[in-house]
């Protein structure tokens, strides 16, 4: 049972990491325009995420894929900041739902990205062993973490629109223009390829 903690709690770290914060930031971005009678499709397009994390990191355990890491950081940013915009030019519009694909791709791309970023950490953190199972309570870790943090968002955003009396709208444009703001500095630092 320790060895679970010690994995899970991995993969905690790797999503609340203030070092590397632009996993956290996007989990904002998903979860900003929601609210929690809408819980379902947050959920999926969380765990799209973690689907894509968790196929990255095998596919580079097991040597299917090699990629170059500055390449990645640069997706990153780019996913984090067309994210921002979206819910910027989309925010109180109904037609938001009909691009709900978009959504699901960029959710599953980014997690891809993350796990293409984390997976040298992870073959560290293991070594030679088995890599399935430690595999697998990282996830559940990573997981846990960003319904944590949506969580947040979720009752944050209910503060805000109701104490507060902000409507949706400005509530997903002030925090998408803030992650906005704070991507574009990550776009240009990880330019490095």
């Amino acid at each position: 049972m320790t060895e679970f903690w010690f994995y899970f709690k991995t993969g905690l770290d790797h999503v609340i990491n203030w070092q590397n914060y632009a996993h956290i930031l996007f989990i904002i971005l998903l979860s900003v325009a929601y609210q929690f009678n809408a819980w379902k499709r947050l959920l999926l397009l969380i765990s799209l995420f973690t689907l894509g994390h968790f196929l990255a990191v095998l596919m580079v355990s097991y040597g299917v894929v090699k990629v170059s890491l500055g390449m990645v950081g640069f997706l990153i940013a780019v996913v984090i900041i067309f994210t921002s915009l979206f819910n910027i030019f989309t925010a109180g519009k109904e037609k938001r739902r009909e691009k709900m694909g978009l959504l699901f791709a960029l959710s599953l791309f980014l997690g891809l990205l993350r796990g293409l970023e984390f997976a040298p950490q992870f073959l560290n953190t293991i070594g030679q062993k088995n890599k399935l199972l430690p595999l697998l309570e990282i996830e559940l870790g990573v997981e846990s973490a960003q319904l944590i943090v949506a969580l947040i968002v979720l009752v944050l955003g209910a503060i805000v629109q109701i104490i507060f009396r902000f409507n949706k709208r400005d509530w997903v444009l002030v925090i998408s223009s803030i992650i906005l703001g704070l991507s574009i500095p990550m776009l240009f630092n990880s330019w490095n390829f």
